[in-house]
């Protein structure tokens, strides 16, 4: 069973499966979020949709160079969550089903192609309150909790 985070499924409401990847990207002590503005204004973990056909693994590259501009290394499976929501973007009510990996970012090539992310540098002590998205939120916490001594 996926463990669901965020608001209740609404009855009657047709969601459509989406699945997607994130990384918690750690460095030292900090780790690399994206703020998304245009329609949501919100720190997230960079990511997102699995296009059709695509691996999980290059979909998780692609979604933090797109968000982030950087390249990363060694990604390793955290686990999985699932929430339902809409996205206005996609005009869309959709079952989230959130793959999250933790990698190395090991390179910044750019600013993020995708024009309205920013990468930004925090604290991985501070991620979970930063974070828009209560499953994003609890992975960093997650994170946090393992690399205390």
């Amino acid at each position: 069973m996926i463990r669901r985070y965020g608001e209740a499924i609404r009855p009657g409401m047709r969601y459509t499966p989406r699945p997607g990847v994130y990384g918690l990207l750690l460095r030292g002590r900090d780790v690399l979020l994206t703020y998304q503005a245009g329609i949501h204004h919100e720190f997230q973990l960079p990511g997102g949709g699995i296009d059709p056909g695509e691996d999980v693994l290059p979909a998780l590259h692609r979604e933090v160079y797109e968000e982030t501009g950087w390249r990363i290394a060694a990604p390793r499976r955290l686990g999985v969550f699932r929430r339902f929501a809409y996205m206005p973007e996609y005009d869309l009510w959709a079952e989230k089903i959130a793959h999250v990996y933790v990698a190395a970012p090991t390179r910044e090539i750019g600013p993020p192609p995708e024009d309205d992310h920013t990468a930004v540098w925090v604290p991985l002590a501070e991620a979970p309150a930063l974070l828009a998205n209560p499953g994003d939120a609890a992975f960093a916490a997650l994170a946090y909790a393992r690399s205390r001594p």
